[in-house]
């Protein structure tokens, strides 16, 4: 029988940690073992190896045998191939939603004009990923969409690292500016505005992401 309440504690207990790792609270080359966070959040071990092993595949943790694990340290390279990657498929989404989806579905994209009144980091790196998601799954092409979705959510990491000193007043509406352009331009099937638009979003994101990237303490 399903337990729903051992899943919500494992759902819990992964997210927690996630957070922690987004955030860089668990900074980038952190060793951390399964008694400490399960200590740490007063559950068992299981959960804590769920999770871990969870955020192994988003390619957060690794594991070091015999030793633990370790929050994964941001290579520069696997970001740049991120970045390059990134351009390829939602430029692909984007052009193959405008084809493809119905006009209510573009209209669905309106949620996204607004990322909410003063929002955390942590709830800014859920609504940036939603949104470029949402595109993704309207691209009516299933494998390009979970290939897409995959990059994307590899992003999160970057992302908080690359709004956390612009998440307040103009610089932050200037962002969400830049997701509404970019709505305005699906929703008029307008592929080559919309093109030209995504590929200026990432570019800021990748100058924004490689000037915090500076800091050796956080890469390898």
């Amino acid at each position: 029988m399903f337990d729903g309440t051992s899943g919500l504690i494992r759902d819990g207990v992964y997210d927690q940690i996630r957070v922690h790792i987004l955030s860089c609270e668990l900074a980038p080359g952190t060793r951390i073992h399964e008694n400490d966070l399960a200590a740490r959040f007063n559950v068992s071990k299981s959960p804590v190896r769920d999770a871990l092993l969870r955020l192994q595949e988003q390619g957060l943790i690794e594991v070091l045998p015999r030793k633990g694990y370790r929050v994964r340290p941001i290579s520069v390279t696997d970001v740049r191939e991120l970045y390059e990657m990134r351009l390829i498929y939602e430029k692909a989404t984007i052009h193959r939603a405008i084809a493809e989806a119905s006009n209510q579905e573009l209209a669905g994209l309106d949620k996204y004009r607004s990322a909410g009144a003063g929002p955390q980091l942590v709830d800014w790196v859920r609504y940036n990923r939603d949104f470029h998601r949402a595109i993704a799954e309207m691209a009516g092409n299933a494998r390009l969409a979970k290939s897409a979705a995959e990059v994307i959510d590899q992003f999160d990491r970057l992302t908080f690292l690359g709004v956390s000193n612009v998440t307040d007043g103009a610089a932050a509406d200037k962002l969400v500016d830049e997701h509404c352009a970019l709505i305005d331009a699906i929703q008029a099937r307008d592929k080559g505005l919309a093109g030209r638009l995504i590929t200026d979003h990432i570019k800021r994101s990748r100058k924004r992401v490689f000037q915090v990237l500076d800091n050796p303490q956080i890469v390898e």
